[in-house]
């Protein structure tokens, strides 16, 4: 008996200590992030200006420019990949997120709702600052009942029960298609302002965020981790089986309404201050896996922390590959994340 609670405790410290040397290297990365780039800052400054002992240059360029990105980075990697491992819990589909059920794309329509016929946004005469949100809250409301509508049929189907996986996946494309057609539709009738807006919200940027977004995505993101750990029990049980996790308790229904909303919230605030970012919330919770198990108890703080680490390394990448120009960010997830998803579609995940 002794043998095996030693078993355990090893096994638990084990996940702890992966958790914290990915959390280790989120400070690295960002370090790195903050450092890097045309204007020639060394570490020490980099450091020197954090502890607030940095002259006027470096404190614009940290404060101002640098650290809100890194930050937006972050922030939006944790969000999108908690999202996604959430998903993947309630519909017990591997190939689920909030990116290839469309939701992602339903936020995004939301978001081109409000710029062109609210106004929301506010077009600037450089690359960096192209398209701002104005007004965050109608915008997120905006975006936030387009993630929802995407949100309710795939609910729908999956209460149905028959569903594949694959035939989840292909739902979701089907849902893509329809946001993104709607999209369209609303963009042609746009003026031209208005449709640059719109189509440079499309690329996923980190570069567009400011102290204050950083602000609103950090409450959201922080609460909503917050309910996903308090529930980490019940979705292990809810991974089981439904009957199961109705035998021990668990409000399987509830639960599942609440959480698919929470992970709809978070992609449709993420979605309408950067944009669109791909595949974060597939690749992330299943890099968790690997590395600390199913356990919920572990794998959403593991989704959190490789999240974290994803979406900044991405993002220092679209930035400082082909310097001083910088790539959409949402391109560079995409090229990590459509080969994952292939692999997971053909091989990983076979019936």
């Amino acid at each position: 008996m002794l043998n095996t609670w030693e078993k355990y405790l090893e096994y638990t410290r084990t996940k702890i200590i992966i958790i914290i040397i990915i959390s280790l290297l989120i400070f690295l990365i960002s370090i790195y992030a903050i450092n890097a780039g045309s204007s020639g800052l060394s570490v020490r400054e980099v450091l020197m200006t954090l502890l607030g002992r940095g002259d006027n240059r470096t404190n614009i360029i940290v404060w101002n420019i640098r650290l809100p990105r890194v930050l937006s980075a972050i922030v939006a990697g944790i969000g999108l990949s908690i999202a996604g491992c959430v998903t993947q819990t309630i519909l017990r589909n591997p190939l689920a997120s909030p990116f290839t059920l469309g939701i992602s794309q339903g936020a995004a329509f939301g978001v081109a709702l409000a710029v062109t016929i609210l106004g929301t946004d506010a077009i600037h005469s450089t690359s960096i600052d192209a398209a701002m949100v104005n007004n965050p809250y109608l915008t997120t409301l905006c975006a936030f009942i387009g993630a929802m509508s995407a949100t309710m049929i795939i609910m729908a189907l999956s209460k149905r029960g028959r569903v594949s996986p694959e035939s989840m996946v292909l739902a979701g494309v089907a849902i893509s298609s329809l946001f993104s057609a709607m999209t369209t539709v609303v963009q042609y009738f746009a003026d031209e302002l208005d449709v640059s807006a719109m189509v440079f919200w499309t690329f996923g940027d980190m570069g567009r965020a400011n102290w204050r977004d950083l602000k609103i995505m950090t409450l959201v993101v922080l609460l909503s981790g917050i309910y996903f750990l308090i529930n980490r029990w019940n979705y292990n049980a809810l991974a089981g089986g439904e009957e199961m996790a109705k035998s021990l308790g668990v409000p399987v229904e509830r639960l599942r309404v609440i959480s698919m909303f929470i992970a709809s919230l978070v992609t449709s605030v993420i979605v309408s201050f950067l944009g669109v970012i791909g595949f974060i919330c597939l690749v992330g919770p299943h890099i968790a896996k690997r590395l600390v198990g199913s356990d919920h108890r572990f794998l959403i703080s593991g989704s959190i922390a490789i999240g974290g680490v994803l979406l900044l390394l991405a993002d220092t990448f679209a930035r400082t590959i082909i310097a001083p120009v910088v790539l959409p960010v949402g391109a560079v997830t995409s090229f990590i994340g459509a080969p994952l998803f292939l692999y997971l579609l053909t091989k990983g995940y076979k019936r």
